[in-house]
């Protein structure tokens, strides 16, 4: 016999498993800081903070506030219409009063494929997309389920999550440049013996090149666990496993054209409820969680 997942558990587990690698995050930022603080002097390693700290700030906190413009501009998304798309204004508004939250924009995108994404800082700034492939073939349970996970999204403040986690990487990624840089204008240290401050200077290089990378993988890592999260979260919403399993299997199953995966700029892929690109192999890589894996929990629940 299978065994089951409680949703409870599930959502508690990938909200656990997000902030461990948070924190990894956090851990790496601090190592690189100290490294550098060794090897030069530490008023110098405070400059580099600050300025880091700044520039990640402003470029990502400029992104934060707009994300939601961002990402319905590059789709070229239109305003749900009371209309043409009943059943999905419908279906928010139920996801709405069943998690508690204010009823988010609606938006719809020209597009064959199934999909959709949530954006937006907060619950009263949220928005939904979804693309009229999701409103065409998807049946009422199904689209609920889809509904569900995107509210998930704003539930759990993951756009606030990510937005936490891209400052951080951005503050490595500009902390590690300015160390290598600096290397070529300061003797580092001198207080230091030369062997100690040599084999400081091939660690600091080494976490620089390595640093932006694992903080990337993390990065990734952190998205497919609050992917799970949404999933279950989504689950608690409808109390009904199949319509979001369905989605997911009719997801898996589409055959499209080259050509439609163009509407999806390579920016806003993240955001959606599973990879518009539609890449053939899953990977450390990979933004979203294997789509079998996702269909395998919810069956289980």
């Amino acid at each position: 016999m299978t065994n089951r997942i409680s949703f409870h558990k599930e959502i508690q587990r990938n909200k656990l498993k997000s902030f461990f690698l948070m924190s990894l995050m956090i851990i790496l930022l601090i190592l690189i800081g100290y490294i550098i603080s060794l090897i030069f002097d530490p008023s110098y390693f405070f400059i580099i903070m600050i300025l880091s700290i700044i520039i990640s700030l402003t470029y990502t906190l400029i992104s934060y506030y707009n994300a939601d413009k961002i990402a319905l501009a590059s789709v070229r998304a239109i305003p749900a219409s009371k209309t043409e798309h009943r059943q999905f204004i419908e279906s928010a508004e139920n996801m709405a009063l069943a998690s508690g939250l204010p009823i988010p924009r609606l938006y719809v995108m020209q597009s064959e494929q199934i999909n959709a994404f949530a954006s937006g800082r907060n619950p009263q700034n949220a928005v939904i997309c979804v693309t009229t492939g999701t409103l065409e073939k998807l049946n009422k349970q199904e689209l609920e389920g889809v509904i569900a996970h995107e509210m998930s999204h704003i539930a759990n403040y993951d756009i606030r999550f990510m937005t936490f986690t891209a400052i951080v990487i951005g503050m490595i990624a500009i902390i590690a440049e300015i160390f290598l840089r600096s290397l070529w204008f300061s003797s580092g240290n001198r207080n230091r013996d030369g062997r100690a401050q040599i084999f400081l200077i091939v660690i600091g290089i080494a976490l620089s090149i390595l640093a932006p990378l694992l903080a990337n993988l993390v990065s990734l890592a952190i998205s497919r666990k609050r992917e799970f999260a949404a999933d279950a979260t989504g689950v608690k919403l409808t109390r009904y496993p199949p319509g979001l399993t369905s989605a997911l299997r009719k997801i898996k199953n589409e055959h499209l054209s080259p050509k439609d995966k163009h509407r999806f700029p390579k920016a806003v892929a993240p955001l959606f409820i599973s990879d518009p690109l539609k890449k053939k192999f899953r990977s450390v890589f990979s933004t979203h969680p294997d789509i079998d894996d996702r269909i395998s929990k919810l069956e289980r629940m």
